[in-house]
């Protein structure tokens, strides 16, 4: 498959994000954002063990424990800390700097020296986000932020080393995204229960919208995600994460009648073209080692909050 179909198809990840919002709001019991966070992991990651049938194999399991922790079950619940702290345009502009941490840690541990261009793209994507999404007389709170920037790099840090790792030999990706959402939900679990209590009464609507999130938006997005980490450099995968903002903007535009300023619209295009700009680096990528022995290369709103949120 050539560089073009796998950017494209890595990109319907963030873009299905995007649509989390509104599936959120529309169709699911307001309130329980772990509760939420939960349902999108763990029966997804079970289904796809239960498919797949590969358990982890000796030091993989503890790594699929620490991916799994930081792709989903930490960047989850810092991510709706932010959310509930913040207000959703100055949550996703926090989690916008997620480029910039990919961008050094990558240079940390996996040897992609930053350029110029590629600092000013994530930048760049950084801005158009916050013109999309934040709004006047917006408040920072303080354990939101850190909050909000904590899931950055918790999130970046899974990046990074999802790609510095790889994957076992005869592992293929769904199996990695089936052993990293079962572990995310496992550590998710007991925060929601004891945070939130007992599960609620669930209606028809409600399991329609979790049945959305966890196959579409969470099993398949995040399949094309970890397998875009690996066929490209970390800093091209992470730098399409402003779709997701400009998805969600443009969903609450169509189907909920949200109106888009001038400001925001401006914002849309500097975020897309600085996506664009971020698939433009250098053309060789590093493949995935069989058996990986060394350094190798959303948000989402939650319920009851309204603007569009961080990815994921």
């Amino acid at each position: 498959m050539n560089r073009a179909a796998v950017i494209a198809l890595t990109a319907l990840a963030p873009i299905s994000w995007g649509s989390t919002y509104v599936v959120t709001t529309e169709f699911l019991p307001p309130d329980r954002p772990l509760f939420t966070g939960l349902m999108r992991a763990l029966p997804a990651g079970l289904l796809i063990l239960a498919l797949t049938r590969v358990p982890p194999r000796g030091a993989w399991w503890w790594r699929a424990a620490v991916l799994g922790a930081l792709n989903i079950g930490a960047f989850f619940p810092l991510l709706f800390l932010a959310a509930y702290r913040l207000p959703g345009g100055v949550a996703a502009v926090v989690g916008s700097v997620g480029p910039l941490f990919v961008v050094g840690l990558a240079a940390l541990l996996l040897g992609e020296r930053p350029t110029t261009r590629t600092l000013l793209t994530a930048i760049t994507a950084a801005l158009g986000v916050s013109l999309v999404v934040l709004r006047a007389g917006a408040a920072f709170d303080l354990i939101g932020v850190l909050a909000g920037l904590a899931s950055s790099v918790s999130m970046s840090a899974g990046v990074v080393l999802t790609k510095r790792w790889g994957r076992p030999e005869g592992v293929g990706p769904l199996v990695m995204t089936g052993w990293q959402l079962t572990a995310g939900g496992l550590l998710i679990a007991p925060v929601a229960f004891l945070a939130e209590g007992a599960p609620p009464a669930l209606t028809g609507t409600n399991a329609a919208g979790y049945l959305y999130l966890a196959l579409a938006n969470t099993a398949v997005a995040y399949w094309l995600w970890f397998r875009g980490i690996e066929r490209l450099t970390a800093t091209s995968v992470t730098l399409l994460g402003p779709l997701s903002p400009i998805t969600a903007a443009a969903i609450g535009w169509a189907a909920l009648g949200e109106a888009l300023t001038p400001v925001q619209l401006l914002g849309m295009v500097v975020a897309f073209a600085a996506t664009l700009a971020g698939q433009l680096g250098p053309r060789r990528e590093r493949a995935v080692p069989a058996v990986p022995s060394g350094p190798e290369p959303l948000p989402d709103p939650v319920p009851g909050h309204r603007g569009p949120g961080p990815r994921v």
